[in-house]
């Protein structure tokens, strides 16, 4: 019996998936569980609209990814740090500064956990280029300019 699974099960599919397995356990595992359902016309034709919206809108998420990293392409965000003598700095700058700052000086939420930022965070004065992940397939770069406070 052809069945579509509604969810992963583990030695048989994904979630989505079309499979061939015997009546028996269809009747006695998959169907009562939930786990799936019987493959016929109706079904077959809903996982193709569902596949095709799902493919829609992870089109329209890409595209939205690619001109938001465009648009930060140009922005530049301001930080201050404490400095010493010397221009000694004291701490480091985290993603979580950057997201605050970027919120407030160029009105742009971004998530602090999606900002790459290298081990123990921005530790000197100057321009620097912080990586943020917008989508898997989408990286934009962002100008974070480091000041004396």
């Amino acid at each position: 019996m052809k069945v579509i699974l509604l969810e992963d099960v583990k030695s048989l599919g994904k979630k989505g998936e079309v499979v061939n397995v015997s009546d028996g356990y269809a009747r006695n595992m998959i169907l009562p569980k939930k786990l799936g359902v019987e493959a016929n016309g109706k079904n077959m034709n809903d996982l193709k609209l569902k596949n095709q919206h799902e493919k829609k809108v992870a089109e329209e998420n890409l595209a939205a990814a690619k001109a938001l990293a465009e648009e930060i392409a140009s922005k530049e965000v301001i930080v201050k740090l404490k400095t010493g003598e010397g221009g000694k700095t004291f701490g480091s700058i985290s993603s979580k500064e950057i997201a605050g700052a970027a919120k407030e000086q160029i009105k742009m939420e971004l998530d602090k956990k999606k900002i790459q930022l290298p081990d123990g965070g921005l530790k000197t004065l100057g321009i620097h280029e912080v990586t943020i992940k917008f989508h898997p397939k989408v990286t934009g770069k962002l100008k974070v300019k480091i000041e004396e406070e």
